[in-house]
Parts: structure tokens; sequence; C-alpha cells
């Protein structure tokens, strides 16, 4: 019987992602995005993983560095996470987050951040069971006139 393995993203591994993001939010993921995953993956302190049943990607999360942004010093930021839908609901995402709070625990990054729509009360409930919490910052947006 196969059991959910948790592991580094790969380049290989960034279709299935766009797949299962399309798969989420039933629209199609721009095509630069792919270009941003492999930025990531290239850089070390990055925390980018992927979960896999059977040898197929099921889920993952997209964990980046950034340095002196927001006056934190070196923050960990969880940029995206996705499960597949017919995998949700198994704990998979809550192993990925795991891993990728390990992952910037062990390049000494304490402080690890996400953003989330206030009414997403899903993704509030993930964030919360993997010990995310309110931060001290607010979002602020200024839209530009066409």
């Amino acid at each position: 019987m196969s059991t959910v393995e948790i592991r580094r993203m790969r380049e290989k591994d960034i279709p299935a992602t766009i797949a299962i993001r399309e798969s989420i939010t039933k629209k199609k993921v721009p095509k630069f995005w792919q270009h941003e995953i492999a930025i990531r993956l290239l850089e070390s302190d990055n925390q980018c993983f992927v979960a896999t049943f059977s040898k197929k990607v099921v889920g993952f999360i997209i964990g980046e560095t950034k340095t002196l942004d927001f006056g934190v010093t070196k923050s960990g930021w969880l940029v995206d996470v996705g499960i597949d839908p017919n995998y949700m609901g198994q704990g998979i995402g809550k192993k990925l987050g795991k891993a990728m709070l390990r992952g910037f625990n062990s390049k000494g990054i304490n402080r690890i951040f996400t953003a989330v729509r206030w009414d997403s009360s899903d993704l509030l409930a993930f964030f919360k069971s993997i010990g995310f919490e309110r931060s001290e910052f607010i979002n602020l947006e200024r839209r530009m006139r066409k």
C-alpha cells in the first residue's frame, strides 16, 4: 500500500503543481508562474516541497526567503500551497507545511509569514493548524486608475 511522501520540489514537478493550482481555482495559471517557480528552486534557502502518492505529485508548497523586507532581517514566506482536490482532507497540507517550516528553521530562519484573504476560512484554518498566528503587519492596497 502506498503512502504519501514529502520531498523537495524539482523542476520536472512544476507542470504538476500548475495542474493542481488550476484544478483548485478553475482558472488558467499565467505562463510566467512556471518561470517564477523555477527561479525559486534555484535559491538554496527557499523551501519548496511536493507530496507524492504512488509517484504522482498530489500537493505542493512553495516557501521563499526574503532579506530586509518590511524591516525583518531575514524571513520566510509561504508563497503558495495546493493539494489535488482528490487528496484534500488527508493531512497532506499539514505534512507539507511542517516540512517547509523545518526547512526554514534549519537555515536559521525563524520568522515565517504568509498572506491570506480574510474570508478564506479554509486557508485560515490550515495556516492556524501549522502554527501561524496574526502578525503585527497589515496589508494595504492602492488601486490605480487605468
